[in-house]
This record gives structure tokens, sequence and C-alpha cells, in this order.
């Protein structure tokens, strides 16, 4: 029987405003791949589509030009977040730790209730601390979430399993991504900048893998 996860709005509402920029170093030519992860292909266009609708959120609100302005690197960043989803999706499959939509929902409920309402949440994912999320991938965040409970259990000693088991994970299946973005720090469990000074330029302007 597979392993289902509790609500736990400690843990998903830390991962929403701070979740952590996993990528490792490039290799083989991927055309059009931002980054893979094991057989799992994280395409360009799917991160400019997601980088496209953060922007939209942030320029809706009175301060949308600052917000913009503050976040130059959320094309690297969203990069880092979606090898980050896949990694925990993959460990969770392994475990057999499953989330349902209803979990999802109780969790942003509970949230909701917390921050305010549905207007509280979207701003803390939007302005809060951390890679800025629209309110429409709130959900998805909150999967992840989740899931990382479900993999590593309750309290700091689960969420520090849960990221040990990301980093073999990473390591069994390989996670290649174009430097452009940065550079992998296993001690950081982090997305760093590369120390190559070619591949510094905007965050928003760059190759695929390989290229």
């Amino acid at each position: 029987m597979k392993r289902r996860t509790s609500a736990l709005s400690v843990s998903a509402a830390a991962l929403l405003v701070a979740a952590p920029l996993l990528t490792g170093c490039a290799g083989d030519t991927h055309p059009g791949a931002a980054a893979v992860v094991g057989e799992d292909r994280i395409t360009v266009s799917q991160v400019q589509s997601r980088v496209e609708t953060v922007r939209e959120a942030q320029l809706a609100t009175a301060q949308g030009d600052v917000l913009v302005e503050e976040t130059p690197a959320l094309q690297r960043q969203m990069v880092g977040l979606m090898i980050f989803y896949s990694l925990v999706e993959q460990a969770a499959e392994e475990a057999g730790v499953t989330v349902t939509t209803r979990e999802v929902q109780q969790e942003r409920a509970v949230l909701e209730e917390q921050l305010g309402g549905p207007e509280g949440l979207a701003e803390v994912a939007l302005v809060g601390q951390g890679l800025p999320l629209a309110e429409e991938q709130i959900n998805e965040q909150l999967r992840i979430g989740l899931l990382m409970a479900g993999i590593g259990g309750e309290g700091m000693e689960g969420t520090e399993e849960a990221y040990a088991r990301l980093v073999d994970l990473a390591e069994e299946i390989g996670v290649e991504v174009n430097p452009r973005y940065g550079t992998w720090d296993a001690q950081q469990v982090n997305l760093v900048d590369s120390e190559v000074p070619w591949l510094h330029g905007p965050a928003e302007d760059v190759d695929t893998l390989g290229g």
C-alpha cells in the first residue's frame, strides 16, 4: 500500500517561501533543454512559460516594476525550482509517497486562514521571501511540500532526511544543467553562480543545454 502524507502546514509554508534551487553540471548535448534530471527533460520553453506567468502576476500589482527589478535572475531560479520539483516527484515515486488533490486543498485552506485569506496567501507567494510564485502555481508548490514531508517525515530530522535523499537521487540518476544557470554546490544543496567569466550575463538570456 502506498504511503500518504498528512497536511503539514508548517513544512508546506516553509517550502512555499524558500524552496531550494538544485542544479548540476552540464555534460551531453540536449538541444532545447534547460536541464535534464535523469530521464526528465526540462525545456527552455517550459521555463519561459513559468517565468512569464510570474512576471504577469508581478506586473499586475501596484509595485510591479519594483518586484520585477528585484528578481533579475528569475529564469535561473525557475530552472532550479523545476529541477527540485523533478527530484521530489521521482523520490516520492520511489518511496511510494502520494498526495491527493484534497490534501493539497486542505493545506491551502489552512495557509489561507493563517495569512488572511486567498489574497494574503497570494501576496506571500508573490512578494514574500524566496522565489516568487503566481497564484496558480501555489497548489503545485504545496503538493511538493507535502511530498517532501512524506519522504522524510515530520520535524527537522525528517526535513534533513528528505534533502539527503534528494542529494543521493541526483547522484544516482544524474542532473545536467546549462552552465549559464550556475553550478551545483553539493554542500549547500543549492544553485550558485558560475565562476566562468563568460557565463556571467543576463539570467533571462540563456542558451539551451550544450549550446
